[in-house]
């Protein structure tokens, strides 16, 4: 049971497990509501029965019936209590537990799949859904389930004390139940519109975040703005025409249960007046029937939020099935020499960015990768840290393929430098500890001094204490490029990617900064991807990849003697100077 559960509802077992609880212990509350319509049971027949036939006597006094309501009262408290319990408590950890499975499930997915998706999907997945789930296993469908178990328990018994009273009570339960059954394909076409228009919104806003400084620069503020308003007219009108459908039904649903008062009024009557039933149990199915509905109302009110749920669940149940990076914990590796080997890679199916692609980078040289625009450079140094996953061929690092080293344990030997840098809203201290957590502020200060970021670090409010901002806004492109290479530098790591890494910076400044780069490298395997060509002049090895294929390997001097793609690059770029002319120390 636990297992269907688990799949059905996107739960973990634990989870499960509480939401069997919750069942079990609404279904008891449910019963529990009715203790009040036997207290009147009992009263009546205490005290009506002697009006009825004066041969009866009174068996109980006032007290007896002053401490049955509050013992009934105590036992309805203690039900509610663990039933509250059962439900909304366990179902708010259940939901933080989701929400980490989820962050844990993002950690270990390749890359690709944060390039196919927009963030604020994610978002929205994570927080949104999650809360929409939350809410809905805490006020409806343990209900649901509960309703119906109670329903049927109190409905057998009623039976069997009346079964024509009873038929009046509950003919119109499977009635209005199969009115939203019927109509429920139609309100999940209409929910999944919804939606999908609640998305699209979402990515809107955040596209206009992201992309603020681009709207204000080209004056698309205006066409922007008509954009939004357009996404949220469309969004607010499906939202109006899925609530007045829900709410339609709903309050059809609702109207047919009332029809079984009227009912039990009807047939009680006839009952009474032809002998059949006494006025008592006239009065005490009345009496039930203006309760026994209470919980069936209570989830035809949460309608949307139960016909909602299985879009919600599908999504956590496909991002759940992602396929994620696995691999051996234990890397011992003999050296740190990265070989790609008839490497073959695509981001989307027939689109090949790398093709039949072979080099060594070996432990102790620098590495240069080189070419136009678009030729796979960037590509293969992600690739060789394992940010993605290859389609053919294979990627050793010494001597082992990486596919089998599990993600966190592989990038624990590399230190990255990318030209896209990502910094986060916290001290500049902070930003440069995530190369290694427990690294001394004399550590820190040390590497700072030799990536240059001391100077103007020092220079800060509370210098390495001084918040930075989101993504460090308040820093020039030059400065958080250092504070990466700093972060780098502190990490120590036996191999070192570097794309663009001096690509913000100016003349002078790169200068300066090759000495902590020339620190950073030293005696390590270097992957190195620069467009400017003095800034691989002094590397070991070059290797020229245009349209995602090696066109040529070799040192400077050997390919620009070759008059191939290096030499032309060099050419355009240097004119016909010597290229040592200008190098910078690598």
């Amino acid at each position: 049971m636990f297992n269907i559960l688990e799949k059905r509802f996107a739960l973990t077992r634990k989870g499960a497990k509480d939401f069997a609880k919750g069942v079990f212990f609404t279904t008891l509350l449910n019963i529990a509501l009715m203790l009040p319509a036997i207290y009147i049971f009992l009263f009546l027949a205490n005290y009506l029965r002697p009006i009825l036939n004066p041969s009866t006597i009174i068996i109980n006094g006032l007290w007896y019936y002053i401490l049955l309501g509050l013992i009934f009262m105590i036992i309805m408290w203690i039900i509610a209590r663990f039933q509250y319990r059962s439900t909304f408590t366990t179902v708010y950890d259940e939901s933080a537990n989701r929400r980490i499975s989820l962050a844990e499930k993002l950690r270990k997915l390749p890359l690709a799949f944060f390039g196919e998706k927009n963030l604020s999907d994610l978002t929205s997945t994570i927080m949104d859904d999650s809360t929409e789930l939350e809410h809905t296993f805490s006020h409806a469908v343990p209900q649901l389930f509960a309703s119906i178990i109670s329903m049927v328990l109190i409905g057998t018994g009623l039976f069997f004390y009346n079964w024509q009273l009873s038929l009046a009570l509950f003919w119109v339960v499977p009635l209005a139940a199969a009115v939203l059954l019927i109509s429920k394909k139609l309100l999940h076409k209409e929910f999944q519109i919804n939606y999908q228009d609640k998305r699209n919104v979402s990515e809107q806003i955040q596209e206009g975040l992201d992309t603020i400084q681009e709207i204000k620069s080209y004056n698309r503020e205006d066409t922007y703005m008509n954009e939004l308003n357009q996404s949220l007219n469309i969004y607010e009108k499906q939202l109006i025409k899925g609530e007045l459908l829900a709410g339609g039904l709903v309050n059809s649903s609702q109207s047919l249960l009332k029809l079984g008062l009227v009912s039990v009024i009807i047939v009680g009557v006839q009952l009474l007046s032809s002998g059949t039933i006494n006025l008592f149990m006239y009065l005490i199915f009345l009496v039930i029937a203006t309760g026994i509905y209470n919980p069936i109302n209570e989830v035809f009110n949460n309608l949307a939020a139960l016909f909602y749920l299985d879009i919600r669940i599908n999504r956590m149940n496909e991002m759940e099935a992602l396929p994620i990076q696995q691999g051996k914990s234990d890397f011992k590796p003999k050296n740190y020499d990265i070989v790609f080997d008839n490497v073959s890679f695509s981001y989307e199916t027939g689109k090949h960015v790398l093709q039949n692609v072979s080099f060594t980078a070996k432990q102790g040289e620098v590495t240069a990768l080189v070419g136009p625009s678009g030729g796979g450079k960037s590509t293969s140094a992600k690739l060789a840290a394992r940010f993605w996953d290859i389609q053919k061929g294979k990627i050793l690092l010494g001597t082992q393929d990486i596919s089998q080293i599990e993600p966190e344990t592989l990038l624990q030997n590399y230190s990255v430098v990318f030209q896209d840098v990502v910094l986060f809203n916290s001290s500049v201290i902070d930003n440069i500890r995530i190369g290694r957590k427990d690294a001394t502020d004399e550590e820190i200060i040390r590497v700072s001094k030799m990536a240059q970021c001391d100077e103007f670090i020092s220079k800060m409010p509370k210098a390495y204490n001084t918040v930075i901002g989101e993504n460090g806004e308040t820093l020039s492109g030059g400065e958080r490029q250092r504070i990466s290479i700093a972060r780098a530098l502190l990490k120590d790591a036996p191999i070192v990617l570097l794309d663009e890494a001096t690509a913000s910076l100016d003349v002078e400044n790169e200068t300066k900064i090759q000495a902590g780069i020339s620190e950073l490298v030293r005696n390590k395997t270097v992957l190195i991807i620069a467009h400017r060509m003095r800034t691989v002049a002094n590397a070991d090895k070059i290797v020229v990849l245009k349209n995602g294929k090696v066109k040529e390997i070799g040192n400077p001097e050997t390919l620009k003697q070759q008059n191939g793609v290096f030499a032309k690059m060099v050419e355009r770029q240097m004119g016909k100077g010597n290229l040592k002319e200008t190098q910078l120390t690598i």
